[in-house]
């Protein structure tokens, strides 16, 4: 069987998101990768550190809701390490 080269997104990449903005046109944020975050009970987004390009952003980092995400492109991939999940995985206990 043939396998296809699956495409991950690997903290360290650059990206540029374009998401749902305002009215008349879609918000564009070019950056770095740095993972996941949780906004609320049910709902996630990407974290991004905004690029030297977006002088405004400078040093400041966005978090895109998923839902909002209209299309990713990739600029420099990262290749993706497969990380052990047992060594890594966190406990809570209640």
């Amino acid at each position: 069987m043939n396998k296809k080269k699956q495409v991950k997104l690997t903290e360290g990449s650059r990206y540029k998101i374009i998401s749902i903005g305002g009215r008349e046109k879609p918000l564009e944020t070019e950056g770095v990768f740095n993972g996941f975050a949780t906004l609320g009970i049910d709902e996630i987004g990407l974290i991004i550190k905004p690029g030297k390009s977006q002088s405004d952003n400078k040093g400041k980092t966005r978090i895109v809701p998923l839902h909002a995400i209209l299309a990713i492109d990739i600029i420099d991939a990262k290749e993706h390490e497969k990380k052990d999940d047992t060594q890594d995985a966190n406990h809570y206990y209640g």
